[in-house]
């Protein structure tokens, strides 16, 4: 196939290419890959969703990243030949594209341009963890909610948060109860609006005043 299908991301704007790809219908939940598990490949999100998450001892989820159309995931597994450290799921219906392993690094080596998108994601990558993890570590967790708001925001791209309580707990890192009693609360304040499962953000100014930003 062809990358025309691709939309956005590291891979975008490369030009024709000769790649083995396949791309495929992903079901709400449905695994892109298991933690332990060997990279084969990389997977390029085209649509949809990718909650990025690792367990911890007591088997709870913890989100770390959730990845949008035009991002690339599994690749720095693969880099390393070490098995995953994390897990991949789909969060709704999407359409993802995979890249063997031999056919990506090939292309790494004759591609200037996905070669130094590569690296600038990782040196993003690595920007953003530090500020997640120094978040999480040191706010309150109505601090970290407002936080998890932001990241959202941009995830959604100024559409209404559409996640469950429970992914929303997982990345905030906390209880779902907890979750839930400050959405009442935030909502109260005027802060944002709910409909269902969908959280409308009201006033920004307010959430990145709670954040810390």
């Amino acid at each position: 196939m062809g990358n025309g299908d691709l939309k956005g991301g590291i891979i975008t704007n490369l030009g024709p290419l000769d790649l083995n790809w396949s791309c495929r219908a992903y079901k709400k939940h449905q695994v892109v890959f298991l933690e332990g598990s060997f990279p084969r490949g990389v997977y390029c999100i085209n649509q949809g969703l990718v909650k990025i998450y690792k367990r911890g001892d007591e088997g709870k989820e913890q989100i770390i990243h959730i990845a949008k159309a035009g991002e690339m995931v599994g690749f720095r597994a693969m880099f390393t030949e070490e098995p995953y450290k994390v897990a991949a799921e789909a969060l709704e219906e999407s359409n993802i594209c995979f890249i063997g392993k031999e056919d990506f690094l090939n292309l790494m080596d004759t591609n200037p341009v996905l070669r130094n998108g590569i690296i600038k994601e990782l040196s993003k990558e690595l920007a953003d963890r530090a500020d997640f993890i120094t978040n999480m570590a040191q706010k309150s967790v109505r601090e970290r909610l407002a936080f998890t708001m932001l990241i959202l925001i941009d995830v959604f791209d100024n559409e209404p948060i559409n996640l469950s309580r429970e992914d929303l707990a997982n990345f905030v890192g906390t209880a779902t109860e907890t979750l839930i009693r400050l959405l009442k609360d935030f909502k109260e304040e005027g802060i944002i609006e709910v409909q269902t499962r969908k959280i409308f953000i009201r006033d920004k100014k307010r959430i990145l005043q709670i954040a810390g930003k």
